[in-house]
């Protein structure tokens, strides 16, 4: 079995770790100081053709495969993963639906600009009783005549009040359960779409969660997403793919707090040499989360891999992001236990990560639904 990357793909690692150390990073402050949404940040990587990494060519994206589209979330994680979701939500959940169950037409209209840069994508799902479990969700479409009145409220979305293209999901048939819930793609002026409030959160500074509210909202049928009740199945699949991506991003986190510690705990830094002898109890804690962090890696890329091929993935995803997300709250939180009083300061960017890395643990299913999700999997 080949554990390699490409040449194209290591060259494109390269050039999206460039990019994230050098102009992500000049961010990072004024996201984590101000909370608001780095919209000139989102430009620049719009210019430099990271909105549409995995989008074929003929849609306006640069037609690169699914695993270099998991490197780019990894190594710009790395440096911000408040930046790591917005892409990874834009990508894999705000445009892939639409690329993948949407008419030619809707392809066209839509993909082309989230490809671009020139439209951010979100999705929205939750609701205040449908976390979870997605399949009970309230918000309602009721069709009349050429449109559906959409009415309802969704909570906690990513990217919302910047997004320009929201998929939606909402119950055009209550009766039937998931049967009974379809897809749409709503614009963001559509009169009737109110954004709510906005969360503020223990970490991911800088990347917007926000309430959406649909008041008598008019969605055209042709803006309807695949056929009406196969929306639950268009969340499903829309989920593996951005599952893996939120396991690239608690990957990166991650391998971040791992790399403040190997620079802290390394005996060749200049006035630490003296301590070896003291920091071999260190050394040895820095072992072992070095295995978790590398069985991540592996976990995440091969959920990747199989993602790429078209081969069935939801264990492997679910398993990938499970294992992902608490390990970069294990390592995370052990940085900032290790360093001691300075891991709890904002001079070392561990408690930063410390706070970044705990929701990975709870959005795009929290990892407690991840457990049944597998076990089912294994029991079918």
């Amino acid at each position: 079995m080949e554990l390699r990357y490409t040449q194209e793909q290591v060259e494109r690692q390269r050039a999206v770790q460039q990019f994230a150390e050098t102009v992500v990073a000049k961010f990072v402050p004024d996201m984590e100081l101000k909370d608001e949404f780095p919209r000139t940040l989102i430009a620049k990587m719009a210019q430099f053709g990271l909105m549409g990494i995995p989008v074929p060519k003929q849609w306006g994206g640069a037609g690169a495969d699914f695993i270099s589209y998991i490197l780019a979330i990894n190594e710009i994680s790395k440096v911000s993963a408040a930046v790591g979701v917005i892409l990874s939500v834009h990508t894999s959940v705000g445009t892939f639906p639409i690329l993948q169950y949407g008419s030619q037409e809707q392809i066209s209209k839509y993909v082309r600009k989230l490809a671009a840069g020139e439209s951010l994508g979100a999705f929205a799902l939750t609701e205040p009783n449908a976390g979870s479990d997605a399949s009970s969700i309230r918000t309602t479409a009721v069709l009349e005549g050429e449109h559906y009145i959409l009415n309802g409220t969704k909570l906690f979305i990513t990217n919302a009040g910047a997004a320009n293209i929201y998929v939606t999901f909402a119950a055009t048939d209550p009766a039937k359960g998931p049967r009974g819930i379809t897809a749409f793609i709503i614009e963001s002026d559509a009169e009737g779409l109110t954004i709510g409030r906005k969360e503020k959160k223990m970490g991911l500074h800088g990347s917007n969660t926000c309430e959406l509210i649909f008041d008598q909202l008019k969605v055209p049928i042709a803006q309807r997403l695949g056929e009406e009740g196969k929306g639950f199945t268009i969340a499903k699949g829309s989920l593996d793919g951005g599952r893996i991506g939120i396991g690239a991003q608690a990957l990166g986190i991650a391998q971040a707090a791992l790399q403040v510690l190997d620079n802290h705990f390394n005996p060749r830094v200049a006035g630490r040499v003296k301590l070896r002898d003291k920091l071999q109890h260190q050394h040895a804690k820095l072992a072992e989360l070095t295995a978790q962090v590398e069985a991540a890696r592996l976990l995440v890329y091969r959920a990747a891999y199989l993602r790429q091929q078209g081969l069935p993935c939801t264990m492997e995803a679910s398993t990938a992001k499970m294992f992902a997300s608490d390990t970069a709250v294990t390592v995370t939180g052990a940085a900032v236990q290790m360093l001691g009083t300075e891991g709890c300061t904002k001079a070392l960017s561990v408690e930063r990560l410390f706070r970044d890395a705990k929701v990975t643990q709870i959005y795009e299913g929290t990892n407690e639904i991840h457990r049944i999700v597998i076990s089912g999997q294994l029991l079918k």
